[in-house]
């Protein structure tokens, strides 16, 4: 009987090119660049907005708040959401607070909107890039923990 496998070139080469075939599910330079380059365009849009709106002070305060804390509850349903799917410990109440918290800030942040007296555009605007800064932190926060674990892999 002949051996499984046979050691020659055509095995050899084809084993140099499963090497060097990229992961699928390891994010890309250019999506780790895109999706930072929006967190940025959304976050500093955001506040170069209220840097300029002709609103009290204490709104100011108000809009840039609930910005740092939606940043802050999708990175967290984010983590949480992602580490129930590998399998490790979430607590409920962890869970639910940090969705509580992301439903919270886009609530507030429309609640704000919807009384402040400010023009249409500018309650778009800042709807707008609020929505960008909160999707491009998942995507960032995805990207870095991928990268992560594929750094780890690799080692």
């Amino acid at each position: 009987m002949e051996p499984l496998q046979h050691k020659t070139e055509e095995n050899s080469s084809i084993a140099r090119n499963v090497e060097n075939v990229r992961n699928p599910f390891k994010p890309t330079a250019a999506f780790i660049g895109a999706s930072w380059f929006a967190l940025l365009t959304g976050t500093v849009g955001y506040c170069i907005g209220l840097w300029n709106a002709s609103i009290e002070l204490n709104e100011k305060g108000y809009y840039f708040t609930i910005l740092l804390f939606g940043l802050f509850a999708v990175i967290s349903v984010q983590k949480s959401v992602r580490d129930r799917a590998e399998g490790l410990a979430v607590t409920e109440l962890y869970y639910g607070l940090s969705w509580f918290a992301t439903i919270a800030s886009m609530i507030l942040l429309t609640i704000g909107l919807w009384n402040a007296h400010i023009t249409l555009s500018e309650k778009g605007f800042y709807a707008m890039a609020f929505s960008l800064s909160m999707f491009s932190a998942i995507a960032v926060q995805k990207n870095t923990r991928d990268a992560k674990m594929f750094a780890e892999k690799e080692l």
